[in-house]
């Protein structure tokens, strides 16, 4: 549930900024196909990025990590 007057970040969106070749080529196939799922198993198990660089592009496009205060 998103916090009033912020947005979610939405699933892939980073890939698809960078415009991610392995997302690229996901975009072309039909979503759980097995050409899909091939494609899906590189993110998954080899992603070509970092996540120093999906950090950086995170604060970059202005997203905040936050959670609930601990009780």
């Amino acid at each position: 549930m998103p916090i009033e007057g912020f947005v979610d970040y939405k699933r892939r969106e980073y890939c698809n900024d960078i415009e991610c070749p392995v997302q690229v080529m996901m975009n072309k196939k039909a979503q759980g196909s097995p050409d899909y799922n091939d494609l899906r198993e590189i993110c998954q198990e080899n992603c070509l990025h970092t996540t120093y660089e999906f950090h950086h592009w995170l604060i970059e496009k202005g997203y905040l990590l936050v959670r609930p205060e601990e009780r």
